[in-house]
């Protein structure tokens, strides 16, 4: 089963009631919340409180992938606004198997996030302790960028990685997903669709999310 996850980012933040109104009414699984710290990446995006209000207006799992510098400090905030996932990047964790303990002891799905230029293989001693994998398929920090190409080969050598152990894990992609390369990154082995600009800059917002579901 495909999952699709709109990334708020790319929505209009004047109206965010009515695209979480939109988000609901679609068939789209979880909705993916990028927050950023402007340390971990060259941007700033939004925080627990705007996580929180959109916890009031949204009936879906929100996957909240934090682009953020020292997250363990926030992770019992973040459950409390709302998040069902937290994903934390390998690259900003001194303390990964810490971090995703602590994660999963606060009830919620851990996922560990990684940069375009990390390889997968590195993931091999914390894969059997986390939910979801999310590889970024552009450089996080910004959207509307173009999906990398070397990502269909690390989807294929992460669901190697995962199906020889006998795991049960998610593979995430999130950046540069359209309709027209969805399909092909769901043959690679992927699960979670993240999308963001192919949503809401749709004519059909909903009508997409159907598209990416059946791709």
């Amino acid at each position: 089963m495909t999952i699709v996850a709109p990334s708020l980012l790319a929505a209009n933040f004047l109206n965010l009631g009515s695209e979480c109104k939109m988000i609901n009414d679609s068939v789209a699984d979880w909705l993916h919340l990028d927050v950023m710290d402007g340390r971990f990446v060259p941007n700033i995006s939004f925080g627990l409180p705007v996580v929180a209000q959109l916890r009031k207006a949204s009936n879906k799992a929100f996957d909240v992938h934090l682009m953020i510098e020292e997250p363990e400090r926030y992770a019992e905030d973040f459950k409390k606004a709302g998040a069902d996932h937290l994903i934390v990047h390998f690259e900003a964790c001194r303390h990964l198997h810490r971090n995703i303990q602590q994660i999963k002891a606060l009830e919620m799905k851990a996922g560990v996030a990684i940069n375009p230029h990390t390889p997968v293989e590195l993931l091999e001693d914390i894969l059997a302790d986390v939910d979801q994998v999310l590889i970024m398929s552009v450089n996080p920090g910004f959207g509307g960028q173009h999906f990398i190409d070397h990502t269909y080969q690390k989807i294929r050598d992460l669901k190697k990685m995962i199906h020889d152990r006998g795991l049960n894990v998610l593979i995430e992609i999130d950046g540069g997903i359209t309709l027209e390369n969805a399909a092909a990154i769901l043959h690679a082995g992927a699960n979670v669709l993240v999308a963001g600009n192919t949503v809401f800059g749709s004519p059909n917002p909903k009508d997409t999310i159907s598209r990416l579901k059946n791709s």
